[in-house]
């Protein structure tokens, strides 16, 4: 038992946590999806983040479900991600129980209100198979391909390199105010008194981040115009090379034409099955 306690804590560990961060943010290149073209990944997501809201047939949504089941699986999603996406979705459930049961409703009302909840769980699924197989440069590639502005493609890689420095300082500030703090001696009933010791600790944490973050900002902006950065999102020919690397090849399109049936057989399936 006190091994499967250590072993516990070590998966909930800090360290821990922003490995798997890590590795959700930055993708992993051996997965399914992994192998298509990014901007056919983005059109993909883009239809099946917007398809769920307009089913109303169960049938129809545990069709979509079950794929995205399968897709995220095969990412190799980090288990973190899917703790907390599975404990948001208990917690949502059981406040949608017991609001319609005390406030004098009845189980007829849950019914429509788990088909919301299996609708936002379609598309978050998607969303984490998708983007967790991409890394940030192939993101960026496609929104500029696209045709997005050359500042929004650059923002999004950027904010990806930034976030495992952001953490690693954030966790640096935190380790600086416990050794200088005195933590609370007596821990009281289920540790109440560390976990609210923590808590002030990680609120007092932003403030040394934000105004470290401003810094390195403006030091990273500076060294990108200084190598030119302004006249690479106006030059044709930068922009060509550096997406000469995106190439839409057969089994791309594949991928989207057994999408698209998937769908049609799914919607006439729905037709003839209905709750």
């Amino acid at each position: 038992m006190e091994a499967i306690k250590q072993s516990m804590l070590d998966k909930l560990s800090v360290e821990q946590i922003k490995i798997e961060l890590m590795r959700t943010a930055f993708g992993r290149q051996s997965t399914f999806l992994s192998r298509f073209d990014p901007r056919i990944l983005l059109i993909w997501y883009s239809f099946f983040a917007i398809a769920p809201w307009f089913f109303h047939n169960k049938a129809i949504l545990l069709g979509l479900l079950i794929p995205m089941l399968v897709l995220t699986l095969s990412s190799k999603v980090s288990p973190l991600v899917l703790l907390i996406m599975g404990v948001g979705l208990v917690s949502e459930i059981s406040y949608i129980f017991f609001g319609s049961i005390f406030f004098g409703g009845s189980l007829a009302g849950v019914w429509p209100l788990l088909t919301l909840t299996l609708k936002i769980l379609i598309i978050s699924l998607a969303s984490i198979a998708v983007f967790s197989s991409m890394d940030p440069e192939k993101l960026s590639d496609a929104l500029l391909s696209m045709g997005m502005p050359g500042q929004f493609s650059f923002g999004v890689s950027y904010g990806y390199r930034m976030l495992p420095i952001l953490i690693e300082e954030y966790h640096s500030l935190i380790h600086s105010f416990r050794l200088r703090g005195r933590a609370p001696r007596n821990k009281g009933f289920l540790h109440w008194r560390s976990i609210i010791y923590m808590a002030k600790i990680s609120v007092y944490a932003f403030y040394p981040l934000i105004l470290n973050t401003a810094k390195r900002t403006r030091t990273t902006v500076e060294a990108l115009e200084v190598r030119g950065f302004t006249y690479s999102l106006v030059s044709p020919e930068t922009k060509k090379l550096k997406l000469a690397h995106m190439q839409v090849r057969p089994h791309d399109f594949i991928f989207l034409s057994c999408s698209l049936f998937y769908m049609i057989g799914l919607i006439a399936f729905g037709q003839f099955i209905s709750f």
